[in-house]
């Protein structure tokens, strides 16, 4: 069954949903048409072939329209996404989904209300350098993992037009940061213990525009996740590391390595001092190449456009949702709690 897609907010997220659409999902979703509150943006939907409705109201009064994407700015998404539902619409709504956990609570309120199927765009669970690192603690590669560090990197500095603004729900911990702190929830789904957040406005002024923050789970997994926009030396995108051995992803490609304890080698440290060009140690002495053996990061599946045939199947009743309403909620929770530690300056005690 296809289903019919009206857009609300056609700007760059809202041309990008549109335009992989048209590209890729024939037969499966198809966009009828956009409202945005600008003139040049339902100028190019017409150019596009595309309905340009005069208002919000029009576009959600369409029999025709199953499904629709909110894509405004986000201190706009709780108001929308709920006028959506009651108007009997299936939605997904861009990331992050409110400005707080309280927000959300009443969008799934309405949700549940009107019968209606509600969820959030976070894509990058379909990223293919995430899925990798998904498939080594999966298959269990390399052992438990114990600490995985998590990092989105450039050097733009100023965030341009409503992600700079309070207002909005700008800032990077609500860009990048949500998109990291799903993907690490998702991968270890066991409850988040303590978080710390150190978030820093050094070009604008109004958010945050480089963070760094850590997420302890239950499991015994630390995570780091760092967003920085004034970087011009980028870390790895992933490193993982593990009972067994280690795994780093370093880009956005998925150039990486595994590197693992070999299972037959038993070494005997010898009790001396190492020379280095650091100095003596015995800790940090290197360990012999015999003892390891280096892999290739393992191959995945990864497409885009799987989330929304998960979602079209979802409302047809043949899948479960992959992004559940509850995930989200949780991952909202958390970002609470990031912004109070970094408001604070501490760790922050939770169980969520």
């Amino acid at each position: 069954m296809s289903h019919v897609m009206g857009i609300i907010g056609f700007g760059g997220m809202g041309s990008y949903h549109f335009s992989q659409i048209r590209e890729r999902l024939g037969g499966v979703v198809t966009v009828k048409g956009v409202f945005d509150v600008r003139e040049e943006r339902q100028q190019f939907a017409v150019e596009n072939g595309l309905v340009a409705y005069g208002n919000r109201v029009s576009l959600l009064s369409d029999p025709e329209i199953d499904l629709v994407l909110v894509a405004t700015p986000n201190n706009y998404h709780k108001e929308i996404s709920i006028d959506a539902l009651r108007h009997g619409k299936n939605v997904i709504c861009e990331k992050p989904v409110a400005l707080n956990s309280g927000e959300l609570l009443e969008i799934l309120a309405a949700a549940k209300e009107c019968g209606r199927l509600f969820t959030v765009h976070q894509n990058r669970r379909w990223d293919r350098d995430y899925r990798i690192i998904s498939e080594i603690v999966k298959s269990g590669l390399i052992g438990k993992p114990y600490m995985v560090e998590s990092r989105v990197q450039g050097s733009k500095r100023v965030l341009q037009e409503w992600r700079g603004r309070a207002e909005n729900g700008g800032g990077m911990i609500y860009d990048w940061g949500i998109h990291l702190l799903d993907q690490i929830m998702w991968l270890d789904r066991s409850p988040v213990k303590e978080v710390f957040c150190d978030a820093f406005s050094i070009f604008t002024k109004e958010v945050d525009d480089n963070f760094k923050a850590i997420i302890k789970f239950e499991s015994g997994l630390n995570a780091m996740l760092q967003v920085d926009t004034n970087c011009f030396i980028n870390q790895p995108r992933w490193h993982l590391l593990c009972e067994d051995g280690t795994a780093v992803i370093e880009d956005w490609s998925c150039n990486g390595r595994v590197v693992r304890l070999k299972d037959d080698t038993e070494l005997a440290w010898d009790n001396v001092i190492v020379y280095t060009e650091a100095g003596p140690t015995r800790t940090m002495a290197p360990r012999p190449r015999e003892t390891t053996e280096e892999l290739p990061l393992p191959s995945v599946d990864s497409d885009w456009a799987d989330f929304y045939r998960n979602v079209t199947a979802a409302i047809d009743g043949k899948e479960e949702l992959t992004v559940k309403p509850a995930e989200v909620l949780r991952v909202m929770r958390v970002i609470d709690a990031l912004f109070r530690s970094a408001k604070e300056g501490r760790s922050v005690t939770v169980n969520i």
